[in-house]
């Protein structure tokens, strides 16, 4: 059975297509059959976009209600006034009246929402992205940039990622012989026969893909193009002075009698060649992890190149003293072996005769019966850049985990130096086997309790299988043993990665050393494979993150005060301070302008000197919520003061409460210009969310900020002086403008008061609080009985976020021509196969919507 999309990456084949699936897109006639597992299989919503859907229903609910009793306490007044107290008969004129309170209502409505919102994820996000790729980040999924700062546990490959994956023999046993600390055999003082044996195993029993390139200049090191195991053993026999491209030509790959590719389940490669000159014998060469090929072999060549017999008791021997000081060392071991089928006698004790035809199918007796030939201790050093980058994220409150197919001594050496692993900790470190035994019920069954038992402490997983990692990423999200839920990221570069990418909140392939197949299940590709670039990844997350919340808490403040001098002000005098064209000002032009200046902030390392939100923290925190509540109550006294007492305020200045001018008065200029500067300065202050003293530090890396600061003060003072009719608004004296800034720069003083204030004391209000998957509730209120009134905010946020997904679409787009225009983020063939992999999807996603199926 082959999935829709699925790619062969084993071995030539042909097959023939018998039927496909319900599912597949050239069987529309066919009904759809739903998987039990579709759910638990579909990958989680974004952290950043579950808890906006929550707010979403929250500010709506709040401006409905506000909303709704502007207009009754208008109406009620009205009708107290004119029907009760002056006993005027009603008249088709006084509907006037009552649409212009819904009118009101409708206004006090819109200004509750932040319809800017859409606009600074966008923008922050589009931002991100393009920076990113200098940072050798390549976003594919758009959500996945703000969803990576909220990780809290990274589980990491080890090969490439953390280590350089430039791998060279250091060490070797052959003929009873240990060699260590970089001691190289010499090729004449190595017994003739084993010495063919060892030189053929590796370059026959490996893909001829994998070469070792001679330096072009002097003083460089070799380039290794291929699999990096098979290079490092291939440069071993460079090393030793032999030419391995001449034995491939002897025998050349289509001669290759059969091949057992490696996998993670064999742990081995096995390649059957038949002999020219005996036609009918066959040698089959093996290789693999040292301590799973030592339990199939039953001969071992000794000194000299004596064959002897190899038991359970020399297996033993043989790894305490040799391949647990390599594993120790942090050395990769492999183990050479062969097998001869000989059809007439045996001319060896070793040799095998056949008399019936060889099952190739039976792996089992193929590869069993071995002859030891050599181990070579293969090392990768870890990359010097890693255990620093692993540090910040430990600081950062995120852990690091490393899960690998090597043994388990050699994962705990090469962990212990990247920092994942320290002396004294009390963490785990397990074998695959070990671990499934660990977590699994009396019915075989993957238990979360158990698993809730074993995951806070592990640390390394090693000889795992691809299953594992899914088993390990699954149970930690599904995990509630921590408070805010875990966000989980995960590395990967085979195929059988592809089931945990997906199921990561962020997957992350290698761009240079991940197949097509890890790439197209990946959120992120990092073009350079190295674990310091998952970092970069992390602050520029928990940067988009910040600007959005910047924006959120500068936003409702605005909202706030709006709403409630609107409402105030109709049920006090009758007439909203704050006329619809001066709103529009303020929701439309200002509201774009801020989401631009608080979403291009660029990323510091003090990012990374704070715990992750993790997946259910509420988004607007104790810190923003006191933000928003005290700067609002600073603006909320000034504006009331103005409007009830202004004349007393300003010299010279004439109320304009109880009457109704003929045309713009400075007195509700004056209130209008306050909110603008107020909000202006109180911009400055919202780029600080956990109670920073310093609210200038870091201004002067932001250029982008301070012109859009520089340009709305001037845009300002423009609409004031000459707006007239069009913006409600009339020239004030210097002496106003002078009171009316003095206002305004108090924020930044009442930001120092605010600051003062604990946090801790400040109620838990839970505002967008909650697990991803909301907009499914959203999309409820949709589908409820036409009895039920749908509330008019919750439309109008449906409407924002439908456009969201179409701006998210645009920058799509963006990204894909920027992927095609880009031709320096990955070098030659790498940048040929991103590309390739990127566009495949995109036509993949294009067929199926064509098809109206969902794509693989």
């Amino acid at each position: 059975m082959a999935l829709l999309g699925a790619a062969v990456k084993d071995e030539p084949k042909k097959e023939t297509v018998e039927d496909v699936g319900a599912e597949a897109a050239g069987d529309s006639k066919k009904p759809k059959a739903k998987s039990s597992d579709d759910e638990s299989n579909k990958k989680h919503q974004s952290v950043l976009q579950g808890k906006l859907s929550k707010l979403t229903v929250q500010i709506g609910k709040a401006g409905s209600v506000v909303a709704l009793l502007t207009v009754i306490v208008l109406i009620v007044r009205f009708c107290i006034d004119h029907y009760v107290t002056d006993k005027q008969p009603f008249s088709a004129k006084d509907l006037q009246h009552f649409v212009s309170f819904i009118i009101i209502g409708i206004t006090v409505l819109v200004i509750a929402v932040p319809e800017g919102l859409p606009l600074a994820i966008t923008l922050a996000l589009t931002y991100s992205v393009k920076k990113m790729m200098k940072d050798n980040n390549l976003v594919r999924h758009l959500d996945a940039c703000e969803t990576m700062g909220n990780a809290t546990s990274i589980c990491s490959d080890k090969t490439g990622t953390l280590t350089t994956n430039r791998m060279t023999v250091v060490q070797s046993y052959i003929n009873g012989h240990y060699r260590k600390d970089n001691e190289m055999p010499q090729w004449e003082a190595l017994d003739v026969p084993t010495r063919e044996l060892m030189a053929q195993s590796i370059a026959l029993n490996s893909s001829y893909t994998s070469q070792v390139i001679p330096p072009t200049r002097e003083g460089e090191q070799s380039q290794q193009i291929g699999n990096k195991t098979e290079c490092a053993m291939l440069g071993f026999l460079v090393e030793l002075k032999q030419d391995y491209k001449k034995i491939r030509e002897q025998t050349p790959e289509q001669s290759y009698f059969k091949v057992y590719t490696f996998n993670s389940m064999r742990k081995c490669m096995m390649t059957v060649i038949e002999s020219k000159e005996q036609p009918g014998n066959y040698r089959v060469f093996c290789k693999g992890a040292s301590e799973v090929i030592l339990q199939k072999c039953t001969y071992v060549l000794g000194p000299g190149g004596k064959v002897s017999r190899f038991t359970s008791e020399e297996a033993q021997r043989l790894i305490q003293t040799v391949i647990e000081p390599m594993a120790f060392s942090g050395l990769r071991t492999i183990c050479l072996a062969y097998k001869d089928y000989v059809a007439g006698e045996p001319m060896a004790e070793n040799q095998v005769q056949y008399t019936e035809e060889i099952d190739w199918d039976d792996e089992a007796a193929v590869n069993s019966n071995l002859t030891v030939v050599a181990i070579v201790g293969i090392q990768d050093p870890v990359r010097p850049e890693v255990p620093e980058a692993i540090r910040k994220c430990q600081r950062a409150g995120i852990t690091v985990r490393m899960v690998t197919g090597d043994n388990i001594n050699t994962a705990r050496a090469i962990a212990t130096k990247c920092g994942i692993l320290r002396p004294g900790d009390d963490f785990l470190a397990l074998e695959g086997r070990e671990f499934n035994a660990r977590i699994r019920d009396a019915n075989g069954e993957v238990s979360q309790e158990k698993l809730d038992q074993i995951w806070p402490r592990l640390r390394v997983m090693a000889r795992a299988q691809p299953t594992d990692k899914y088993i390990l990423v699954k149970g930690i999200i599904d995990s509630t043993a921590t408070k805010n839920r875990e966000v989980v990221a995960v590395t990967g570069d085979g195929t059988n990665d592809g089931p945990a990418l997906k199921k990561a909140d962020v997957g992350f392939a290698m761009g240079i050393a991940g197949t097509d197949v890890a790439k197209e299940a990946s959120d992120i590709i990092l073009t350079d494979d190295n674990f310091t670039s998952i970092v970069k990844a992390v602050m520029w997350g928990r940067n988009v993150y910040d600007s959005i919340s910047k924006f959120l808490q500068f936003q409702l403040t605005v909202n706030v005060v709006a709403v409630t001098v609107a409402f105030v002000g109709a049920c006090a005098i009758k007439d909203s301070p704050l006329k619809a064209v001066q709103m529009l000002w303020v929701n439309l032009i200002m509201d774009t302008l801020a989401s631009l200046a608080l979403a291009t902030e660029m990323p510091t390392e003090e990012l990374l000197n704070r715990m992750p939100y993790g997946r259910t923290k509420p988004l607007i925190s104790r810190t923003m919520f006191k933000n928003i509540i005290g700067h609002a109550i600073y603006q909320l006294l000034v504006l009331f003061a103005i409007l009830f007492f202004g004349e007393h305020i300003f010299p010279g200045l004439e109320s304009a409460r109880s009457k109704d001018p003929p045309g713009p008065s400075p007195h509700f200029t004056i209130i209008f210009n306050t909110f603008v500067l107020m909000t202006l300065f109180n911009e400055i202050n919202a780029r600080k969310l956990h109670g920073e003293r310093n609210i200038l530090g870091g201004l002067q890396r932001n250029p982008v900020f301070c012109v859009i600061w520089v340009i709305t003060f001037g845009v300002q003072i423009i609409i004031i002086q000459f707006g007239g009719q069009w913006f409600s608004t009339t020239g004030l004296k210097i002496e106003h403008w002078a009171i009316c800034l003095a206002f305004g720069v108090g924020e930044l003083i009442w930001y120092q008061i605010v600051a003062s204030v604990p946090s801790e004391k400040i109620p838990d209000m839970s505002i967008g609080a909650g697990e991803p998957g909301l907009p499914e509730q959203v999309q409820e209120i949709i589908k409820k009985d036409d009895s039920q009134k749908t509330i008019p905010t919750q439309l109008l946020w449906l409407g924002s976020l439908s456009r969201l997904q179409m701006q998210m679409r645009v920058v799509g787009a963006f990204q894909t021509s920027l992927l095609l225009g880009e031709k320096n983020s990955l070098t030659g063939l790498d940048s040929e196969k991103v590309k390739e992999s990127y566009l495949r999807h995109r036509m993949s996603i294009e067929r199926s919507k064509s098809s109206n199926v969902p794509a693989a």
